[in-house]
């Protein structure tokens, strides 16, 4: 009866080692596991073999596909990719500083890292055949940078002193001789363009419509997809493209490009 009792005993004492190790052994596994899909990314050296998020088409997009080894996941707006940053699918975004900004404020637990990813340039985009209006986009940027109005129109959006401040106002008894321009721009990237009570607003809008008022021309603004700008201004669908869009040697190819008119620099949001 003892030697029953004694490898009954043996048998329970080898069962409890053994559901130790495996718990403790399921435990350490669940932990790697949790390592392995939560890539935190905490500086620029990080993104090597991330998952990164980005706005179909933008200058991120094509910074972020030179990335080693990252998986690029794509969305329609920046908005969407910031939701997926929230919802685990993406380990970081990579976008614009300024929406960087005001999608931070608007949503809980993400921060902008501190080292900028890209530097950039913004500038005004048309078909190769408008030349000719293009000399006269780029004289009238001269003006509004000479007399002050673009970085009014800057500050009314982007300053704590002067954000909604100093819009830019039409004069009264402009008029439009010339006909209609239409701008192509994705509405979904503030300030820059961005809707309010159905309106196309933000600081793109406002230059734009500094520039036509000079021009002589009635603005129409043509709210698209991003990766629609480009087509959409090269088949003359639209006349001219306004979008935070950025000079690179692949657009230059399909498009020309205004002088600058605001500096910009791409960052990395992530889960604080």
């Amino acid at each position: 009866m003892k030697k029953v009792l004694s490898i009954l005993l043996a048998a329970v004492m080898m069962c409890s080692v053994a559901v130790v190790m495996t718990s403790c052994g399921g435990a350490e596994e669940a932990t790697n596991s949790s390592d392995v899909e939560t890539a935190k990314v905490q500086s620029i050296d990080d993104l090597e073999g991330a998952v990164i998020g980005v706005q179909r088409g933008t200058t991120g997009d094509i910074y972020a596909t030179d990335v080693k080894d990252a998986k690029i996941e794509r969305y329609s707006k920046g908005v969407d990719a910031v939701m997926a940053l929230q919802n685990g699918k993406v380990d970081c975004v990579i976008i614009d500083s300024e929406p960087a900004k005001a999608f931070v404020e608007t949503n809980e637990g993400l921060k902008i890292l501190d080292e900028p990813f890209a530097e950039e340039d913004y500038a005004i985009c048309m078909a190769k055949d408008k030349e000719d209006l293009l000399d006269d986009f780029n004289d009238a940027l001269e003006e509004l940078k000479e007399d002050g109005t673009l970085d009014q129109i800057v500050g009314n959006f982007i300053g704590d002193e002067t954000k909604g401040k100093q819009p830019y106002e039409t004069a009264e008894g402009t008029e439009y001789p010339n006909g209609e321009l239409h701008m192509a721009t994705n509405a979904a990237f503030p300030p820059y363009e961005y809707k309010e009570k159905g309106k196309v607003v933000g600081i793109d809008a406002m230059i734009a419509q500094a520039i036509c008022d000079k021009l002589g021309y009635k603005l129409v603004i043509d709210d698209m997809e991003f990766d629609s700008i480009i087509p959409a201004v090269q088949t003359g669908k639209a006349d001219f493209g306004m979008a935070g869009m950025t000079v690179t040697k692949e657009r230059l190819k399909a498009i020309n490009f205004s002088d600058s008119y605001a500096s910009a620099t791409q960052v990395i949001i992530v889960k604080e």
